[in-house]
């Protein structure tokens, strides 16, 4: 007789111990699986949040560098004089494959001409000018409007302090036009539209006329910025080539920001790019902080599930060792027959491990269907407490060093509390879209992990018994 059909023979008349095998197999692997789907969900969503955090590397002049140039001048000049970024040198940088996107920026003051800026005071402005300052008094200065230039409104107007609501944004195709986009408050106080044309005066006195194509909403959070600096409804965005007209510089921008198509890889485009620029006039410096946040949790979901992985398949392991070990003392007298009537011992170990080969086939089955739903609580628990503990770590990191953020293309990005609760509320949105499903490539290496662990526990268990000689097994 075969050790195959013996094998079926005794999984057939000693029922009780398969279903006893059948139900621990279950369980241990029911464990592996779930580790295995959330592991592969969590490596999925942070390959997702590679592509989708839109990590930044921004150019512009180094101003420590021109401090230190500055204190050694024995003239010693009351302004700082910053180097202004080479759009030519920007467009070379940009070819590199790490580069998905890039917006060139400028900014230049104007007053307005045919219409009113929003003038804006605070509580403080009973001691002293407002805030906002009025048309007239910021006209004398700086000018009432920020025209903030850049090559393409498309991340600004679809970030957390500015949402476009009506008509387009600016693209490359503006770039020698006087297209604009304006706030939707200023559009609101002077009866603006879509299409409409405003007028402006810049420093020279020179009247310019500007074509409303679109219009933006700002964030209620976004706050009016120091002294002297105008309200952010009165931010209009306009190509940057434009500012350079008006302000009478060809191909010259204040800083170059980079959109990464892969956020680790950041580091690496620095270097690549510091081959093409002079470090001690610029430099590059990096934003990833949305993508760091969502990096942390799912990697402590990711390392988490490949603990429970280890973990379960060690326990499992030695549980199942046990079992065998218990039934192999069980069935001494059959090995010692077999071996007395000359079976080999690779055939006595072939027949043990087909009896667990066939539970493992129905456990395998058992484990499939019930792992997505233990996955799925599983997961929710982990992302549940591993998104509280990074929320709170932020939040207490925010309170030792909340301020205002600086501002981005004259448009104020808002303050800490703003960054911090949108990249907790980025976390949780991926978090929360954790896709835990059951895929082949799962199911496979599920097998493979109960192969070797039916493998070890019968290794395990017959090593004692079967080393000895027919005789002796028997007499024992």
């Amino acid at each position: 007789m075969n050790f195959i059909k013996r094998a079926f023979l005794n999984i057939k008349e000693k029922k009780g111990r398969s279903i006893l095998l059948l139900l621990v197999m279950s369980a241990i692997l029911l464990f592996v699986l779930s580790g295995i789907i959330i592991q592969n969900a969590a490596k999925s969503a942070i390959a997702t949040a590679k592509e989708s955090s839109n990590a930044t590397v921004t150019l512009t002049a180094n101003r420590e560098q021109a401090f230190k140039k500055t204190r050694k001048s024995k003239s010693k000049p009351t302004t700082l004089s910053l180097p202004s970024v080479s759009i030519a040198t920007a467009k070379k940088i940009a070819k590199s494959s790490y580069v998905k996107s890039y917006n060139v920026t400028n900014s230049t003051t104007v007053n307005a001409k045919s219409f009113t800026a929003i003038t804006t005071s605070t509580s403080s402005s009973n001691q002293g000018p407002s805030m906002g300052g009025s048309s007239k008094s910021q006209s004398s200065s700086q000018g009432d409007i920020t025209l903030s230039g850049v090559s393409s409104t498309s991340t600004i107007l679809s970030s957390s302090s500015a949402k476009l609501v009506s008509g387009r944004g600016l693209t490359a195709s503006d770039a020698d036009t006087n297209n604009v986009v304006i706030e939707k408050e200023l559009a609101k106080d002077n009866s603006l539209k879509v299409g409409s044309t405003i007028k402006v005066k810049d420093t020279n006195d020179k009247v310019r006329t500007l074509k409303i194509v679109g219009i933006y909403k700002a964030s209620n959070t976004a706050s009016t910025g120091g002294m002297g600096q105008s309200d952010p409804g009165n931010t209009i965005y306009t190509s940057a080539q434009y500012v350079n007209k008006v302000e009478g510089t060809t191909g010259k921008a204040e800083s170059v920001t980079f959109t990464m198509n892969n956020p680790a890889k950041a580091s690496t485009f620095i270097k690549q790019a510091k081959k093409l620029i002079s470090t001690s006039k610029f430099s590059l410096t990096t934003d990833d902080s949305t993508y760091q946040s969502l990096l942390t949790p799912l990697n402590n979901v990711k390392s988490f599930a490949n603990k429970i992985v280890w973990l379960v398949s060690i326990a499992g392991t030695i549980i199942l060792a046990l079992i065998v070990i218990l039934m192999i003392r069980e069935r001494r007298y059959e090995i010692g027959v077999l071996l007395s009537m000359g079976e080999k011992r690779w055939k006595v170990i072939s027949q043990f491990f087909t009896e667990m080969f066939v539970v493992l086939i129905f456990s395998t089955i058992i484990a499939v269907i019930g792992g997505g739903f233990v996955g799925n609580y599983m997961s929710k628990e982990l992302v549940s407490q591993s998104t509280t503990s990074t929320t709170s770590t932020m939040t207490v990191s925010s309170g030792q060093g909340q301020g205002g953020a600086p501002t981005q293309g004259g448009m104020p990005s808002g303050g800490g509390a703003t960054q911090q609760s949108q990249s907790v509320g980025n976390q949780q949105s991926s978090l929360s879209n954790l896709e835990v499903s059951v895929d082949m490539m799962s199911i496979i290496e599920l097998f493979g992990f109960g192969l070797i662990i039916i493998l070890i526990a019968i290794l395990a268990g017959t090593v004692n018994v079967l080393r000895l000689e027919p005789k002796k097994i028997l007499i024992l």
